[in-house]
């Protein structure tokens, strides 16, 4: 199994529900081209990720449309969810849990 494609993020440890559903679902997409995130009014995109199992990544992005970047990580996990953290640069961090995205709902 490799990280590759949309995943639903479901609970993050800093921030509720509400929040991370706040625009869009919130997601994390993994990709060959360039893979990105969205939760809250925070956005972010990092490089590709080939067929791997975990990655570290620098991301770049916008939260509440300000220039923001930092850091984070991913990895599957044996139940086939997907377990990380995200980090902002001197500022919040935060992990997450993901599941694969369904693509007849938004919701998990």
């Amino acid at each position: 199994m490799s990280l590759k494609g949309k995943w639903r993020i479901v609970e993050m440890e800093a921030w509720d529900k509400d929040f991370l559903d706040l625009v869009e679902p919130a997601y994390i997409l993994f990709s060959d081209t360039e893979s990105e995130f969205a939760f809250g009014c925070v956005t972010g995109s990092f490089g590709s990720v080939g067929d791997s199992h975990s990655i570290a990544f620098d991301w770049g992005g916008a939260d509440e449309m300000d220039e923001a970047h930092g850091d984070g990580w991913a990895e599957l996990r044996a139940d086939g969810s997907l377990t990380g953290e995200i980090t902002f640069h001197n500022g919040d961090e935060s992990g997450f849990i993901a599941r694969r995205w369904e693509s007849s709902s938004t919701a998990c």
